[in-house]
């Protein structure tokens, strides 16, 4: 574990402002372990798949757990670890790490910034949006929240992912370990208990390259996204969702993102 000042330093500087609008996810130092291993994986920040490594600061963090079938077992993080999971004589099947935030505050500097997040996220109109609850397009102001997961395979890796109570979350359909996936990988989109349909979800791959190749896809009328995967590479869902907010409680906007993690082998 590393704790340090620069690290905290450096994950106030990644969490501020302008950094507001990139992906949040879990990042494993291995997506496949061994049983009675430990799991590690870093918080990161960024955009395309590349992100800076956060440290954990309990004040941001509602839940920091790592879930293996009906257990939910709660990181013991102190302020400053990185990596923030740490999970020790991990027993054998599908770990599910789990991580949400606390809230988020951004002013978006320009009009024109908040208009292209909106735009690029598919939340809806901004002009529309604003103009319809009577407010302005200056220094619009949001409240964000994270909920991201991610799935580790310990030994055979078996087992399923689930709802795991988040506001919003995508859960796997499918085991990227154990299930054929020539089909693709299926996906559902939950917010606040319900399924979401119709909405877009963003789909970063990453190959044994490097290179990241980046798609759009839709949620169908139950919420679920089949997406294309290939093995070897490394993936990240996220979705976001907007929620209007009454400016007496600091912002015009809340925004909830949901992010998922895994490999394919």
């Amino acid at each position: 574990m590393m704790r340090s000042v620069f690290a905290l330093t450096l994950a106030a500087i990644s969490l501020g402002g302008k950094v507001a609008a990139h992906e949040l996810w879990i990042d494993p130092a291995a997506y496949r372990v061994d049983p009675g291993s430990t799991v590690e994986a870093q918080l990161r920040v960024g955009t395309e798949f590349q992100g800076v490594p956060q440290a954990y600061i309990p004040r941001r963090a509602v839940r920091l757990d790592v879930v293996t079938g009906d257990e939910v077992r709660p990181v013991d993080a102190r302020i400053g670890d990185m990596p923030a999971f740490s999970m020790a004589e991990m027993p054998e099947g599908l770990a599910v790490l789990v991580y949400e935030t606390t809230a988020f505050d951004l002013t978006w500097e320009t009009w024109e910034q908040f208009v292209s997040f909106v735009e690029h996220k598919d939340l809806g109109d901004a002009a529309t949006m604003q103009a319809e609850r009577g407010l302005d397009q200056i220094a619009v102001q949001e409240h964000y929240f994270r909920f991201a997961k991610s799935l580790v395979a310990v030994g055979d890796g078996a087992g399923e992912d689930r709802v795991m109570g988040l506001r919003t979350e995508l859960v796997a359909l499918a085991n990227p370990y154990t299930d054929d996936l020539s089909d693709g990988m299926p996906v559902q989109l939950w917010l606040d208990g319900a399924v979401r349909a119709n909405t877009q979800i963003e789909l970063f791959s990453q190959g044994p390259d490097g290179e990241v190749e980046i798609t759009l896809h839709r949620t169908d009328a139950v919420g679920i996204a089949v997406l294309p995967v290939e093995a070897g590479h490394e993936y990240l869902v996220d979705a976001v969702a907007i929620e209007a907010m009454d400016p007496a409680e600091g912002a015009e906007w809340r925004t909830l993102w949901a992010s998922l993690t895994f490999e394919v082998p």
